[in-house]
């Protein structure tokens, strides 16, 4: 039987990735006019062209995704959202259902794949976590977005959760900069896509129903940098935890 699921998983992530590259070539020219927009405006179409590309890979991947908790994103309001990351699967799942305009700290190295990477820049900013220099320019950059109104997508953890915890201790950053700019804080967690595409497994993606639930924010107000990750860290294990034991 594990066999079975090993020759299956690494089949399906073969027809994964055929339909991504399928997928993406034919919403790419569309994606790409957000360029001729204003930038919130031209943000907001291009999350709503993610979202439509997402709908339809994942339902051919046979990994719908439930999103709650919407309500959660006051009108008006600009968001940091924080995510817990188990898979690569994390990365196109996230930003593209977060309401409204956003953009996601992300690798500056993926820009450098051909014509994906143009597509990877119009979403992200980009840093090279290794270049002090890099880190303080993501850092003002992130600091615009949220200016201009969008929300600001960040995974806590740092890279994906390798570790037996449920979810990894966070680093400082997005409650940084939660409390340098006044910014409350939207936790998102994740669920199912451990199990879809397993952080010990190269190349293998099975069909899993996917979860994507928004708690409610947390002010960054009167909080020190150190208590808002604590209490965000709190709230994100006690909610993936219940998810786990519903869903096994």
């Amino acid at each position: 039987m594990k066999t079975a699921t090993n020759i299956f998983g690494r089949l399906w992530a073969f027809w994964g990735l055929i339909t991504f590259l399928i997928t993406f070539l034919i919403i790419f020219p569309f994606a790409m006019l957000s360029h001729l927009m204003e930038e919130t405006k031209g943000q907001k179409y291009f999350i709503a062209v993610s979202r439509l590309w997402m709908n339809v890979w994942l339902f051919l991947v046979g990994c719908p995704v439930t999103v709650t908790g919407r309500e959660h994103f006051k009108k008006g309001n600009a968001y940091i959202v924080v995510f817990n990351h188990n898979a690569l699967l994390d990365v196109p799942l996230s930003a593209p259902y977060v309401p409204g305009a956003n953009k996601t700290i992300a690798k500056a190295s993926f820009a450098k794949i051909p014509l994906f990477g143009l597509f990877y820049s119009r979403g992200s900013i980009l840093v090279d976590r290794k270049d002090e220099k890099s880190r303080s320019k993501s850092f003002d950059a992130m600091k615009k977005v949220l200016a201009r109104g969008m929300h600001m997508c960040i995974y806590p953890e740092g890279a994906r959760n390798r570790t037996n915890e449920p979810i990894k201790p966070f680093y400082d950053g997005a409650f940084r900069l939660a409390v340098s700019t006044n910014t409350d804080i939207i936790p998102c967690v994740i669920t199912g896509t451990k199990k879809a595409m397993p952080i010990n497994k190269n190349f293998f993606l099975l069909p899993v129903k996917l979860k994507m639930q928004f708690l409610p924010a947390e002010t960054s107000k009167d909080n020190t940098v150190t208590e808002l990750k604590e209490k965000v860290h709190a709230e994100m294990l006690k909610e993936y935890v219940r998810e786990l034991g519903i869903r096994n």
